[in-house]
């Protein structure tokens, strides 16, 4: 029952803000796909609860539970209602028991840049909320976006009126709605969808306020491309998020769309792209690794919606690489337990691998090779990988192959 031990006293992470970013050993599960609202979800992912634990996850990421005009979640009107079309909210509060019991956290997705109304107001727009709880009118919402509220503090999330987070009385709303997710409800973790749509200073003042243990951002814009293709330097790119990061105060980690938008073309016979200049992984990874949730896909860039699929031929080259390196890596569920046996059991592998060599969050690593067919790296001081089908191993007689698969190895002391 190795799972039940997180590495660390629970007592203390429960009071600590800083002590799981600290630990830096977090594995995150995304634990849907954009169809999931489709298959009585709260209680499909109950009766997976067991194995999300035994294969090590430390974190579940819930697609939004609260109250949406769209199935998926993503259009919020009544926050404080949990019945939605994942489930109610009775199969909801049975689902995060359960992962309390096998000590997986519950992350919730907070989705407040924008909020669908009930009622029409100033300029005949939907943007009032009476009837419901947090019953605004139009100064919370901005006025880009119909309201009469200030103007965004950040990009605008088109057709639908956009929060406007500037207003105390806003921020006092959703900080008690924060609470009461953290406190009531039983959610532990924070995902900010959206997280381009406001000002980072406020998820800083709701992290403070409603104390999960762990939160993520969505920071997501454009890489750097040019007339033949992605740029080899997206240093630009990173460093937005690092600003992102920085305006939380240093409490939000991020999504590491820079290693993303980079590995799915590596992989492709472009591997030269995974050493930046200074010899360092080219992604926010690279920058600040303890900041850093790696991953290959999620419901908008794959699933149905496929935005910016990872090659699905490379997923398991993909998983060699994040499950192996420094940051916090994500597991999709698709590729989890969409996929087939065989892949599952490969992505536990290399969680194994991970886990047993104590790999976390800003492990040292030493890039060996980086050519168009061939990536080697050491991580810490046990574990050494390939990916691509250059012939590579490590020339010491103390390694031994720990795993390996179509395109990849990796090999441990």
């Amino acid at each position: 029952m190795g799972y039940l031990s997180n590495g660390f006293d629970e007592r203390n992470q429960q009071n600590d803000l800083g002590a799981v970013v600290r630990s830096g050993r977090e594995i995150l599960f995304q634990a849907f796909n954009w169809e999931s609202h489709k298959h009585d979800w709260w209680r499909n992912l109950e009766m997976k609860v067991p194995d999300i634990a035994k294969c090590g996850f430390t974190s579940a990421w819930l697609p939004p539970a609260t109250h949406s005009f769209a199935p998926q979640g993503y259009v919020p009107q009544n926050l404080y209602s949990l019945n939605s079309s994942y489930g109610s909210e009775h199969q909801l509060r049975a689902l995060l028991q359960k992962m309390k019991q096998y000590k997986v956290r519950a992350m919730a997705d907070i989705v407040i840049n924008h909020r669908c109304g009930t009622t029409q107001g100033h300029g005949g727009m939907y943007n009032r909320y009476d009837g419901i709880p947090l019953p605004w009118d139009e100064h919370a919402v901005t006025s880009c976006t119909g309201g009469l509220g200030n103007q965004s503090t950040g990009d605008n999330f088109h057709g639908f009126p956009n929060i406007d987070h500037s207003q105390q009385f806003v921020r006092k709303d959703i900080t008690a709605w924060l609470q009461w997710l953290r406190n009531s409800v039983g959610f532990q973790d924070f995902r900010f969808d959206f997280a381009r749509g406001y000002s980072a200073k406020y998820v800083k003042e709701y992290i403070e306020g409603a104390k999960p243990l762990f939160s993520v951002g969505e920071f997501w814009d454009s890489c750097n491309y040019n007339g033949h293709g992605l740029d080899y330097n997206q240093d630009s790119h990173r460093q937005r998020i690092i600003n992102w990061i920085d305006g939380t105060g240093q409490l939000s980690t991020a999504f590491d769309f820079t290693t993303k938008g980079i590995l799915q073309e590596a992989v492709k016979g472009q591997l030269w792209r995974l050493r930046d200049p200074q010899g360092k992984p080219p992604g926010l990874m690279g920058w600040w690794p303890s900041r850093a949730v790696t991953f290959l896909d999620n419901h908008d860039t794959g699933s149905t919606q496929a935005h910016w699929p990872f090659p699905s031929n490379h997923i398991l080259e993909g998983y060699a690489y994040i499950l192996t390196h420094p940051g916090i890596p994500s597991v999709f569920y698709d590729h989890f337990y969409d996929w087939g046996d065989a892949i599952h059991d490969k992505i536990v592998k290399l969680m194994d691998i991970r886990k047993r060599q104590d790999i976390h969050s800003r492990s040292s690593i030493r890039i060996m090779e980086a050519q168009p067919n061939l990536y080697s790296a050491i991580i810490g001081e046990n574990v050494c990988m390939k990916i691509g089908d250059g012939s590579w191993c490590p020339t010491d007689r103390e390694w031994s192959l720990a795993t390996c698969g179509h395109g990849y190895a990796v090999w441990q002391k």
